[in-house]
Parts: structure tokens; sequence; C-alpha cells
């Protein structure tokens, strides 16, 4: 027979039938001499059976799914074949059965050299008597270890497959080293990795610390660390620095500390799965309402302003018609004092005016249907003027909810600020949607100017006192807003997400034969909850408002900025005008 066959088998329902389950489709790849004959042979075994089977010459290319490769070691072909595939192929999607009918073959020992790492999945099948076989599995923990074999069952022709144990003791490291990285920008966080001390500082490498921790119990493998000051960056080269440039040189197995998914990064790691859920985003307070807009336009909507003027101008018309017609009767006309001056239509415009900010006037309608128009018009302005000032006290204490979007925060009046780390150093010059490079160029570094980068601490006191968004990691800044921030400043704080990431995730060596176990080890942390413990440690929530109504509110120039502007230009224009009556008079 030929030394190799290579089988692709996709399963579907069926019966079992001497290890073999009746409705499955199969793809053979045949090696070695003889393989016409042999195929042929194979062929009408596998119909026997009802498998559905089909050969080609040979294995092109790496499938994606699993690939069964049955080897014959008595065949002189199985040596040449065997160091052909030795560097990478004894890993995932190959599984290999490896069948020797001579105990004594030199073959059992080339093989036990062979490049069997944790991952491969080799099963050895020695003859044992009467068409019987011992199956074993064999692997090595380490490239510089002896083989491990391990009884896995045996195959009679009568009983088929019958498995031993399904139980492996390959989730066993022995206590064999895995290098591990860490991230560390401070280095006094080395001395605070357990004791939950400083837990602004370095918090995500704190957490990763903890988990690999519960990792290394779990796999019972000792962890040695090295540490770097950046996650790593691609140069100009192909040559990555910090946590990565290790990972990539294969100096380190398991990156330490967590980092986000980026594309650039996935030919020269891999990700496995313990995300820590956390965020970094601008924190802000909502500003005042008048500070966004104009409050004393927002009491009443348009439809209630133009009732309004029409209103005044019905009066008015009203009131001037009424005095008119009064001052042209005769009885009227004979009763006028002689010094009385005669109502002009200004007159009556300033008092309605006086009426609208409920104030006098100096003028005063003499007979008894004007009189009685000023009288309702004073009563209805009177309600109308006390609907509006009530409102216009709620509105200068209220906050606004007009940024909630980059676009809003880019157009608005607030300053902008961004934590102090490396990779806010990293993504925000590199950002290349239109709103958030525009966001970094005009708020963050702006032309001419030192960038705002600030220590959490710093910024969070700014965000305290002034109209001041801040870019931060919400698990670590909600610590500070929480011992800083009184408890009706809690009220109001609104988070806009900057970064396009997701929530970052542990990275280790591209292709390491330890992946698998150690994501059996991640999932096991997960499902246990001592995830969740070790995050809730050292992040903390968003702060909840509890007493909103216990805040008291200044009035500040900026609210009442209208009523000043329109002061201001009333004396300056009065100015002018004084100064054009003197020039008038002179001449």
């Amino acid at each position: 027979m030929p030394p190799s066959v290579v089988l692709d088998v996709q399963p579907t329902i069926g019966t079992r039938s001497h290890g073999l389950t009746a409705k499955q489709s199969m793809r053979g790849h045949m090696h070695g001499p003889a393989v016409v004959t042999d195929s042929v042979k194979l062929w009408k075994t596998l119909s026997s059976n009802g498998v559905l089977a089909s050969f080609h010459p040979i294995l092109v290319e790496v499938p994606q799914f699993p690939v069964l490769v049955v080897i014959d070691l008595d065949c002189n072909y199985s040596l040449k074949l065997l160091t052909m595939v030795n560097k990478e192929m004894f890993a995932f999607p190959y599984r290999w059965l490896l069948i020797s009918t001579n105990e004594s073959s030199t073959m059992i020992s080339t093989v036990f050299a062979m490049n069997i790492v944790l991952n491969s999945d080799v099963v050895l099948a020695r003859h044992a008597e009467a068409g019987n076989y011992t199956l074993t599995k064999i692997y090595r923990l380490e490239p510089n270890l002896e083989i491990i074999q391990e009884k896995f069952g045996y195959w009679e022709d009568r009983s088929g497959l019958v498995l031993v144990s399904k139980r492996s003791g390959r989730r066993n490291l022995s206590k064999i080293t895995l290098n591990t990285c860490l991230v560390v920008t401070v280095n006094d966080s080395l001395l605070h990795l357990t004791d939950k001390r400083e837990r602004h500082i370095d918090t995500i490498s704190k957490v990763s610390y903890a988990l690999l921790l519960h990792l290394g119990d779990i796999l019972n493998a000792t962890l040695k660390y090295s540490v770097q000051n950046t996650w790593g960056y691609q140069g100009n080269q192909s040559d990555w620095n910090g946590m990565i440039g290790e990972l990539q040189r294969g100096e380190a197995v398991i990156g330490g500390t967590v980092l986000f998914l980026r594309s650039d990064r996935i030919p020269v790691i891999d990700y496995v799965g313990m995300t820590i859920p956390t965020r970094s985003k601008f924190v802000f307070k909502q500003p005042k309402l008048s500070y966004v807009v104009n409050v004393y336009a927002l009491p009443f909507n348009w439809t209630v302003w133009l009732s309004l003027l029409f209103m005044v101008l019905f009066i008015v018309t009203t009131l001037y018609e009424a005095i008119k017609w009064n001052n042209c009767t005769k009885e009227n006309m004979r009763k006028r004092n002689y010094f009385e001056s005669k109502p002009v239509l200004l007159d009556i415009i300033f008092l309605a005016f006086g009426a609208v900010c409920q104030q006098g006037s100096t003028f005063t309608p003499s007979n008894a249907s004007g009189r009685i128009i000023t009288i309702l018009m004073f009563t209805s302005l009177m309600f109308l003027y006390t609907a509006y000032s009530a409102n216009i006290v709620a509105l200068l204490q209220s906050s606004s909810n007009n940024i909630r979007t980059l676009t809003d925060l880019l157009n608005s009046r607030l300053s902008v600020g961004v934590d102090d780390t490396v990779f806010n150093r990293f993504y925000f010059p590199h950002a290349t949607e239109p709103v958030r490079k525009a966001l970094y160029q005009q708020k963050v570094a702006p032309l001419r100017q030192s960038p705002r980068y600030f220590s959490i601490r710093d910024g969070i006191e700014m965000m305290r006192n002034d109209h001041f968004a801040f870019h931060m990691e919400t698990g670590v800044g909600y610590q500070f807003v929480l011992q800083t921030f009184q408890e009706h400043e809690k009220c109001g704080l609104t988070e806009i997400q900057f970064l396009q990431v997701s929530d970052p995730a542990l990275a280790l060596q591209k292709n390491t034969p330890y992946k698998k176990l150690i994501q059996i080890g991640l999932r096991k942390i997960h499902e246990s909850g001592l995830q969740m413990r070790e995050v809730s440690l050292l992040y903390t929530k968003k702060p909840i408002c509890l007493n909103k109504a216990s805040s008291f509110v200044n009035v500040g120039l900026v609210d009442c900025y209208l009523a000043s502007a329109i002061l201001l230009i009333g004396v300056i224009l009065s100015l002018a005008i004084f100064l054009f009556e003197i020039i008038l008079s002179k001449q």
C-alpha cells in the first residue's frame, strides 16, 4: 500500500460500521508507489461501508477543516514523507494516524524525534496480535522535552475502535516556562501589580496580570515576565517594537497586557478571547442650556411669539383708533385743555411696550374706552410675562442635551483634553475619519499650540470646574469622579466614543502550540467569575445621580449675555443719537 492516505471527512448523520460512519463524503489524497492500485482498493472498501469517496493525486493547499493523514510506517517512502512534513504540518488542521506492524522498527524512534508539539494530534497505531492494534497519542510539552505517550484506545477487527480514556493529560504543563510580556508605562506600577494601590496608573496591565496569575494556576505553568513600555507599533520596516515585537521575534509566548484589535496586527500575532470590558471616551458635564442656546427665545415656540406680536399690534391699533375717535368729537374738542398734548402713535407704542415689560408709561388715555383697552392689555400681558419669567428661571437651571455626537462636540464651545497615555498619543494623530481628524486638529492639537494632553487627575479637575470634555479610560477616571465630585455634580455626565475599537483582547505568539490550551484556561476564568471579580476591583462604573435637586446654579454673565448685549447696543445707539442731536442743534 502507499505510505500515506490523506482523508478530508465531512460527516453527516448515519450508522456506524467498524468505526466508519455511513453516508459520509470523503476526499482522499494518496502518495507513494502503486497509487492507482491502492486507491481502487481503498475506494472499494469505503464504498462497501456506505462512504462516498473521491481521490486526487496531491494535497495542494491547507484545508479549512480537519484532515486525517494515514501513514504506513513500514513503507520505505514514509521516512521521506515524514521529513517533508515535519516542520509545519504536525498541527491543526492535520490529524495523523501512524500505523506500524513492526514493533522493533527504527521508524518508531524516528517518529519520536519529530516536531510533534502540544497542539499536534498524532495517534500511533502499533500492531498487537491477530489484526488488533493499540492506539497511543504522542506529543511533547516543549520541543526540547521528551515525548509523552498517552494511551488512547485499541482497534479490534470485531468491535472496531474502543476508546480507553477521553481525558487528556496535556492540559497540565508541568511547570514549564511560558515567557510573558507586560506593558508598564510607569515603573512604579511593578510595585503595585497586586496590592490595588495607584489603581489609576497602568490599570489595564494590573487587571491583565491578575488574570494571568489565575491562568498560570489553571495550566500549571510558570510565567516568566518581561516588561515593555509600549504595546508595539510597526516601524518603517516590517519589524514591530514593544510587546508585539517580542511576540513577533518569538521572545514571548503570551502578550500579558490586553491590546486593541487592529487589522495590521493580525498577520503578526494571534488574538484570544480574554476581553476586558474597558472603554476610552470623552466624558464631560453637559453645559447649562444658556451656554449652548439663547434661552430667552425658548419659553415660547414660534406660534406663541407670532400670536403675541399680532395681539400687541391689534391692541395698539384699537387703542389708537379709540383715542383718535374720542378727540374728534366736538364736545371733547371744547373740553380739551389748552396745555394737553395731542396724543400721537408713538405714545401708544411706548405704552404697549411698557405693558409688555410690565412697566408704566407717562401717557394715559383720558376716555373710558381707551382706559378699558389699556387695562385689558396690561392684564393679558401680565400672565404672559409671568409664564415667560418662570420659564426663564427653569431654563437657566437646566442642562442641555444637545451634545451627543462627535460632530456636536466639534461644533460646541467646550474645550477638549486627552489623557496622556501611549495609545491615545498614537490613535488621535492617526485618525482618518473626517470628524475625528478635525476634532484632533482643531481642539486637541491646534496649529502652533501644544497638544492638549493632561494627566488623568488634572483632566478630571478641569472637567469639574470648566466647560471641558476629557478623553479618558472611563473605568479609571470614574474613580476620581467619585472622590472629587459633589453629589449633584455627578448628574449630567455624558460619554462620547472616539476610538473606533472593540474591547481589548489578549495576544499570543503567532501559531503557538499553546493557543488552544490558553483559550480553554481563559474560558474557565471567565465562566467562574474570576474575570468579573478582578475587573470590578480595579475599574469603577459610571456614578449614579442620586440627588439632582440639591444643586444650586449660579447665574453668570454668559447666561445674561443677550440682555447685556441689548443694553450695550442701546447705550451705544443713544450716545450716537445724542451726538447727532448736538450737531444738528449747532447748525
